[in-house]
């Protein structure tokens, strides 16, 4: 009996620690569930991304979103180095001391052609750019979410088909069962449409080989096109280089005018951000305008074609930034329109319906 007595005692101790032990890790799990629970509920009330009947919850940081989308946010701009206006307002860096002050900043990226720069706008890489007349009629009737913003005369001067100077080829008509060199969706897209329309042919009447710049001219050089329709400066580079003929030019068949264009979004979310970007399109348009010389000494390394030769190009084109008027909404309607008759593009637009009236 005495034998089993520190036994039992032994027993009991043990019985009693795990009992502790028990209520302990009760205890405990209790705590961490309420904490868990608590985080859990704590991250529902205040996720901008979780939906309650419908309707995004955004407790907590919604000023703070709201006032950093307004004023303190990077406007993505989208060039081309044979744009003018945009490649001197981000070389003389205006735009970003303009912006300074709302504490936003400017990032610039270099697409070879309008095209291109519509689908980066369209994919949200880019808020803002600037492409001949054709590319936004593609853009909108593939969906682009995106308004015109204003419009540059340019000048129908400043682009024109080129055949070779020892050619056989005298006029339009002859470009019959011919390679026809250009960008296609670019603004030369429509002024061999209507080049063609007024000779009395079909665009089924020709090759079209699809070119940017400077692929076409290789090709135009090497003769494997018998034509290439291009834009300035591209157009008197190669009318120096090469002593091409000008088979026709614009006039009288397009207009040639640039538009600015911006993304929907940026639009409605950065109205004020979007003024500062146009006042600073047309202070250096201002500038251009007034100094051919200096615009073409600017472009000339960053574009490697001769100043004299750049002279020449910014000498027979348009300046200003406008807003779209009647009128010139009409013309870009007839461009969507003519596109359309012919299958460049697969359903009608309505040109006016994305048009900014901010600007108004």
């Amino acid at each position: 009996m005495l034998t089993k007595l520190p036994l039992l005692r032994r027993l009991e101790a043990k019985i009693t620690f795990f009992r502790k032990y028990r209520q302990q890790k009760i205890r405990t799990f209790s705590l961490l569930f309420t904490v868990g629970l608590g985080s859990t509920l704590a991250v529902f009330v205040f996720s901008p991304n979780v939906t309650n009947n419908g309707e995004t919850i955004q407790k907590a940081n919604a000023n703070t979103i709201a006032q950093n989308n307004s004023s303190k946010r990077v406007i993505r701009i989208g060039y081309q180095k044979a744009a003018t206006i945009l490649y001197a307002l981000k070389a003389k860096g205006e735009l970003e001391k303009a912006l300074k002050a709302s504490g936003s900043s400017v990032t610039w990226t270099e697409f070879p052609a309008g095209p291109p720069m519509l689908e980066a706008l369209n994919v949200g890489s880019i808020d803002f750019g600037y492409t001949g007349e054709a590319p936004p009629i593609f853009a909108q009737a593939a969906g682009t979410p995106f308004v015109y913003v204003a419009y540059d005369p340019y000048g129908p001067k400043a682009e024109a088909i080129l055949v070779h100077k020892d050619s056989p080829i005298k006029n339009v008509a002859d470009l019959k069962g011919k390679k026809v060199a250009f960008a296609k969706g670019a603004n030369v897209n429509y002024l061999v449409v209507k080049a063609l329309e007024k000779a009395g042919l079909k665009y089924t009447d020709i090759k079209p080989t699809f070119l940017a710049p400077a692929d076409g001219r290789a090709a135009f050089e090497g003769k494997n096109v018998d034509a290439w329709a291009v834009w300035d400066p591209y157009l008197a580079a190669a009318q120096k280089a090469t002593g091409a003929r000008t088979l026709t030019d614009a006039t009288g068949l397009a207009p040639n005018r640039g538009y600015y264009l911006a993304a929907k979004s940026f639009v409605e979310k950065n109205p004020a951000a979007l003024k500062t970007v146009l006042a600073g399109v047309t202070k250096v348009s201002d500038w251009a305008k007034k100094n051919p010389p200096k615009v073409a000494k600017l472009l000339s390394p960053v574009l490697g074609i001769d100043a004299a030769v750049l002279e020449v190009a910014e000498k027979r084109r348009k300046y200003g930034i406008f807003p779209l008027t009647n009128d010139v909404i009409a013309k870009q309607q007839e461009i969507a329109d003519t596109f359309y008759k012919i299958n460049l593009i697969p359903k009608q637009i309505k040109v006016k319906e994305i048009v900014w009236q901010g600007k108004k």
